[in-house]
């Protein structure tokens, strides 16, 4: 018995923090509309900070708190209030992207700023007191500060909220803020408010927390999934609901620690327990409208089978130049274009199409790389076969709770499923089910080999970099005539509207679990293509907070494009490497441009997308065929001169950009002077998914048509 309240006690320690984070995350929601998922990371750096000003420089404790709780978090919330402010009125992904954004950013530059190599900790509160004995139980100081400040937040919260003036305006701002404006009160204020506070109550619960597990920015940031199932528990509205919840979780991971037979297979339960807990109260607790409904959705685009071909060829192209100019080394490094572009390509028609939005996608990437390594040990062909097979599958079974979510629910429980696979499932070692032996990445790494097509065996670096520009060009056609077909078009509809889609006859059913399988099974071929790129993977490569990146830089690309794949490989895995190549110190740093960028631009590019925006600046050099082929010519002329080692890849790489510039800015030059020439009236063509002007030859294929059709 003394055990269990031993463990109660550590459970309710733990349930506090919670508390008191999950609290700051309902406060800020219910007043802005915005669900912050960087506010662990915001309560990870007023750890970090705290742990700078006490241990690093040897502040006293109370000016080191004062400095963190009065000072940097109020500053910190109202440079996000002030960042997030023109994306308010906008639809949910908007808003979404930038808190994700912003979680990834803070990750990355706590990293640079502190290394992760080195180990911190920050001693307890009252440390050297005696601690509090009830019998054979004992009570730290610490987990009595611990609970008493969360018994101080819920009461000072219900003092603000229902006795001030700044709390009335606050809950009114919730219904409506254009009537609340009328009365004279200030909503901007409100939201400011609702910002400090929350901001400060992550900046609480981290510093309360960090003396009790180890200094580090991914473990600390994720401690947030526990206060968002605590916050489910009270539907993003109930501060006592979430309290109730927080002591769910924290007693339920306490009693896992306790009680959980010692085996290999259960200690990631454990790790594991907050997800699995936020995932079960997201598909059985009743959720309400959410807020922000009114969405201002931009169009898809359509894109053509001739400009769509072209592209493909492009992107095979580049593979094979890629291929013949780089020596192995840097083929395993920038080869991985291709598979990150295919992953991300994942995202193109659950997102960009049907506006389902999954965190989980770099988790499937990794069920395909499993499925790849493991039936595909020597070679065989249909191994990726079956990998886009099994990981549909597992696509079509989220797929299934996925009805019952929608927005950031169906946000959050993708992250849970995704931080499942991390926690628990791929740290599972092998195991046998009858006389078959399922094994995972078994607590290490899997090796993956090239698959043998036609008596040809793709084992080296650029042969594999080939294949996977070669897949990624066809699951790009594949994605394409996707959008162009029926499905494509049941899709769009589905995103514009679940309830008018079903009022007219679709099935939510049938669709959701097509286009999930469709997007994992892409997924899947990735990872596999990944882990040949490598030749190793092992499952911390496919965590949780690495496949945001992937999610961020597609959002800039632009989610409903076909080219967001080879958009976002490039990104991810070409100017970024290659800047760490030649500054090896920037390496944490440059994990913080993706977050950076999309905490910029992440509405603007939600709403248009970069690849549209590039796509205009070249529409005139794309129409006009001399340019195309003087561009054509010189990269022919580089390529050649680098395979004859006249120049060097840095020389060569240089001169493809130099030249791509120039040709940019040539033919808008050319279509400057061409449009002050009289013309014909211009009517709409659409080419390349864009609109173009009527031209002489248009007549030609219209003529065409019109014969044939008799």
């Amino acid at each position: 018995m003394e055990q269990f309240i031993a463990f109660g006690i550590v459970g309710l320690s733990a349930a506090a923090i919670y508390a008191i984070i999950g609290s700051g995350l309902v406060v800020t929601y219910t007043t802005t509309g915005v669900f912050n998922f960087a506010h662990g990371a915001a309560g990870m750096m007023a750890a970090f900070s705290y742990w700078q000003l006490s241990v690093g420089w040897g502040w006293p404790v109370p000016l080191a708190l004062a400095t963190v709780l009065l000072v940097l978090a109020p500053a910190f919330a109202l440079l996000v209030e002030r960042a997030l402010r023109p994306v308010q009125q906008l639809g949910e992904a908007e808003r979404m992207v930038m808190t994700i954004a912003l979680l990834s950013a803070l990750i990355a530059l706590a990293r640079w700023i502190w290394d992760p190599n080195k180990a911190r900790s920050l001693p307890k509160f009252f440390a050297d007191q005696t601690p509090i004995r009830f019998g054979d139980v004992t009570i730290t100081w610490h987990q009595a500060l611990t609970m008493i400040v969360a018994v101080a937040v819920a009461l000072g919260l219900r003092v603000l909220l229902l006795r001030s003036r700044t709390g009335a305006e606050m809950r009114a701002t919730v219904d409506d803020r254009g009537l609340v404006a009328l009365t004279g009160a200030d909503p901007v204020r409100a939201n400011r408010v609702a910002w400090i506070l929350g901001t400060e109550l992550a900046a609480i619960g981290g510093i309360l927390i960090a003396p009790t597990i180890a200094l580090d920015s991914t473990q600390l940031s994720l401690l947030i999934v526990s206060a968002y199932a605590a916050a489910i528990f009270g539907r993003l509205r109930s501060l006592p609901m979430t309290f109730v919840g927080a002591v769910a979780v924290g007693c339920l991971e306490s009693y896992l620690t306790g009680y959980l037979p010692q085996n290999e297979f259960l200690p990631g339960l454990r790790l594991a327990a907050p997800a699995l807990l936020l995932l079960v109260a997201l598909l059985l607790f009743p959720h309400g409208q959410l807020r922000g409904r009114d969405r201002q959705l931009s169009q898809v685009p359509l894109p053509s089978v001739r400009g769509t071909l072209a592209f493909g060829g492009v992107i095979v192209a580049f593979g094979v130049v890629l291929a013949t100019v780089l020596g192995e080394a840097d083929l395993v490094t920038y080869g991985q274009i291709f598979a990150f572009g295919v992953i991300a390509l994942s995202f193109v028609p659950l997102a960009g199409y049907a506006g389902q939005i999954s965190l989980c996608q770099l988790s499937m990437a990794g069920i395909g790389a499993i499925v790849c390594a493991r039936f595909g040990a020597e070679g065989q062909w249909w191994a990726l076969l079956a990998t886009i097979v099994i990981t549909a599958l597992v696509g079509a079974v989220i797929a299934l709770p996925a009805l019952r979510l929608s927005g950031i629910y169906l946000a959050l429980g993708t992250a849970a499923f995704a931080v499942i696979l991390d926690r628990w499932i791929f740290t599972l070692p092998s195991f046998h089910i009858g006389d078959t032996e399922i094994a995972l990445f078994d607590q290490g790494s899997v090796e993956l080999t090239g698959p043998s097509l036609f008596g040809f065996h793709i084992d080296t670096p650029a042969e594999t970099t080939v294949f996977a520009a070669v897949c990624l060009a066809l699951a790009t056609l594949a994605v394409a005539a996707l959008r162009r077909g029926l499905l494509g078009r049941r899709l769009v509809a589905l995103r514009d509207s679940e309830a008018a889609f079903a009022t007219l006859g679709g099935s939510l059913l049938v669709t959701k679990v097509i286009v999930f399988a469709i997007s994992a099974g892409i997924a899947g071929l990735g990872g596999a293509l990944y882990g040949m790129q490598l030749q190793s993977v092992t499952a911390d490569q496919f965590n949780f907070i690495a496949g945001l990146s992937i999610f961020l830089i597609a959002v800039l690309g632009g989610l409903g494009a076909v080219g967001s794949g080879l958009w976002t490989g490039t990104l991810l895995a070409g100017p970024f490497n290659a800047i760490v190549a030649l500054w090896p110190k920037t390496q944490n740093l440059i994990h913080v441009i993706p977050g950076l960028a999309g905490f910029a631009f992440g509405a603007k590019a939600v709403q248009h997308g970069g690849i549209s925006m590039m796509r205009a600046s070249w529409d005139a050099a794309l129409r006009d065929r001399l340019v195309m082929s003087v561009l054509g010519g010189w990269s022919v002329l580089l390529w050649i001169l680098r395979l004859l080692d006249v120049v060097n890849g840095y020389v060569f790489f240089a001169g493809l950009l130099a030249g791509a510039l120039g040709a940019m800015w040539w033919g808008q030059a050319r279509h400057r002077t061409t449009a002050d020439e009289p013309t014909e009236p211009e009517i709409p063509v659409e080419w390349w998914g864009v609109q173009r002007p009527w031209r002489p030859e248009d007549q030609e294929v219209l003529d065409r048509a019109i014969a044939t059709r008799g």
